[in-house]
This record gives C-alpha cells, sequence and structure tokens, in this order.
C-alpha cells in the first residue's frame, strides 16, 4: 500500500468557525489534515463536508488533556493552533475557564510539540492584547495594559510562545487576528461576535443591541484574509520564529455604519430590515473603544495582503447566514 506523503498538519480548534475554514484551505493545497477539538465551541456540521476525503481525518479530543495531544501530534509536520475560549465578556464572567483552555492548553501544545520534535506553530493572538493603548494604528510594540482576562491569556501566549523559541527552538509564528467574521460563526449564545448576532437579529425582524453609542471602530476581518495569513505563516522562513504579526485589513468601521451595511444587504432577504432601529445597551466592560491595524509588518515579512475587503466578505457572508439561521 503507497503510503501518503504529503505533510500532515494539526489543526487544533479544526471544527471551529476559523478552523474550519483553515482545514478547508490546507487540504484544497494539497495538506493532510488532522483535525482536533473537543466540540465545545466548535460543531461537527462545520467540518462534515471533509470527513470521508482523503488527507483529513477527525480526532475529539481536548488540549488540556495531554494524552489527546500526545495522540493528535503523531506523524505531523506542523501545527497550527486555534482552540480556544474566545470573548471578552466571556473571560470577565469565568476567568479560570480562559485561563485554563486559553494559557494552560497553550502550553500543553508548546510541550507536546517540544517532545514531538515538531518544530513549527502558528498559532492564534488576538487584537485584544493591545489593551487600553490609545495608539492608532496598532502597531506590534505599542501594546498597552490588558483590559480582560482574554487578553492577558493571550498576552501571555505571546510570552511563552517568545520561551520556546529561545529555549527549545521552536518556529513559533503569532497572528494577532482582528475582529475575523465569515460564514460559520455562531451566531447563538451570549458570547456571539457582533456581526452574526446583528444578522440573526434582523432575519427574524428584531432590533440589533449596540453596546454604548455604537461608535466603537473595529478593524473587521474577513475569515479568508485570516487563513491567508495562516498559510503565509506556515512557509515563512524560520527567522520569523517568534514574531507576531497584526492580521486585519488595515481598515475601520464603526458599529452603527456596519449596521447599516448589513441592513442594506438583508432587505432581499427580510424586506423591512432596513426599518428596523436598534437598541442601545450599556457599554459592555473591557470593551476597547478603538481599533484599526497597522498590516505593514506582516505585508513585509509574511508577504500577506487582505484578499477580501470588508464589504466583499459581507457580501459572501450574509447569504449564507440567510440561507442557514433563518
Amino acid at each position: 500500500m503507497e503510503v501518503d506523503q504529503r505533510p500532515l498538519i494539526l489543526v487544533t480548534g479544526g471544527a471551529g468557525f476559523i478552523g474550519s475554514h483553515t482545514c478547508d484551505a490546507l487540504l484544497a493545497q494539497g495538506m493532510r489534515v488532522r483535525c482536533l477539538d473537543n466540540l465545545a465551541t466548535g460543531k461537527r456540521a462545520n467540518i462534515s463536508h471533509l470527513e470521508g476525503k482523503p488527507g483529513f481525518a477527525f480526532q475529539q479530543g481536548d488540549i488540556c488533556d495531554l494524552p489527546d495531544l500526545q495522540t493528535a501530534m503523531r506523524d505531523v509536520a506542523s501545527v497550527v493552533h486555534l482552540a480556544a475560549l474566545g470573548s471578552v465578556p466571556r473571560s470577565i464572567e469565568h476567568p479560570l475557564e480562559s485561563e485554563q483552555a486559553n494559557l494552560a492548553g497553550f502550553l500543553n501544545v508548546l510541550e507536546s510539540m517540544r517532545h514531538a520534535g515538531i518544530k513549527r506553530l502558528v498559532y492564534a493572538s488576538s487584537s485584544s492584547v493591545y489593551g487600553d493603548s490609545a495608539v492608532l494604528p496598532k502597531r506590534e510594540g505599542t501594546e498597552g495594559a490588558p483590559l480582560s482576562p482574554y487578553a492577558v491569556t493571550k498576552d501571555m501566549d505571546e510570552a511563552y510562545a517568545g520561551l520556546y523559541v529561545r529555549l527549545f527552538g521552536i518556529e513559533a509564528i503569532g497572528l494577532r487576528f482582528f475582529n475575523i467574521f465569515g460564514e460559520r460563526q455562531d451566531p447563538e449564545g451570549a458570547y456571539a461576535a457582533a456581526i452574526p448576532k446583528f444578522i440573526r437579529a434582523l432575519l427574524r425582524g428584531k432590533a440589533p443591541v449596540l453596546n454604548g453609542d455604537g461608535r466603537q471602530t473595529r478593524d473587521f476581518t474577513y475569515v479568508a484574509n485570516a487563513v491567508f495569513a495562516v498559510q503565509r505563516a506556515l512557509e515563512a522562513p524560520a527567522g520569523r520564529a517568534g514574531e507576531v504579526y497584526n492580521i486585519a485589513c488595515g481598515d475601520t468601521c464603526d458599529l452603527v455604519t456596519l449596521l447599516g451595511k448589513l441592513q442594506e444587504r438583508l432587505v432581499r432577504f427580510v424586506p423591512r430590515a432596513k426599518d428596523i432601529r436598534p437598541q442601545h445597551g450599556p457599554d459592555r466592560p473591557g470593551d476597547v473603544r478603538a481599533s484599526l491595524a497597522d498590516i505593514t509588518k506582516a505585508r513585509e515579512q509574511l508577504g500577506y495582503e487582505p484578499r477580501c475587503t470588508l464589504d466583499e466578505g459581507l457580501d459572501r457572508a450574509v447569504p449564507w447566514y440567510a440561507a442557514n439561521w433563518r
């Protein structure tokens, strides 16, 4: 029997939103993919179209369980680490859970890689590491004090990654994702992100809730851009180990304007969508007021370039939500 010689990539959190798109892209690129997910926030439905395909394997397991990781690391060439408990509000309400999944789990990944002899790690960091820094655009090296337990875990992940680069030669590259959105992002639950929550409310004829005045700005980034950055980081020279990069569009949009963009696209599915007025709730603890990324470093060192603008991403995502979350 002929042995498949294609590189095997482990994607932790591979049944999640960004993770499932990453699995799609790596398989299309000619890699083999092992998807590790405990299905706490990921969904089997996100990868159902991949199961049974040559080169793809799903392992239900937890990054907080070392035997699960040791099994997942067998014969792996590189690791893409996307498993995490996201959401700033969730981390404020449940800091111990965030610490366990996002920090202890990350350290488990690093240790398992070290003992398995795997060098290349591409991991998800977050724009939240910029904290209370007033510098705009956000540039690597201008971080402020963290505003949430989630931000602390991501900041510490970067510190541990740098340490394992220096001590053990792990080729860790961090990607600071800025407000990723797109198909398969879950609109359900108290900790859902703004775009899917707004879309779901409008599809159901309900008023979306804006926290505060709705003039918070974000660098909304379509998921294809995040996946492209992962691919570029996997292929980057070893000299990039220990670096972290902003991954975004380098553009900004406030929530009120975003809501208007969604309403324009949803009128063909819900004719009265444009007439629905939002409700305003209280400001969220730990929320960053303004976010805009400087992506110069990723452009120059990774060859990263946004493949999709906010408007182009909304054009793709909105019909998917209309078809799947009516």
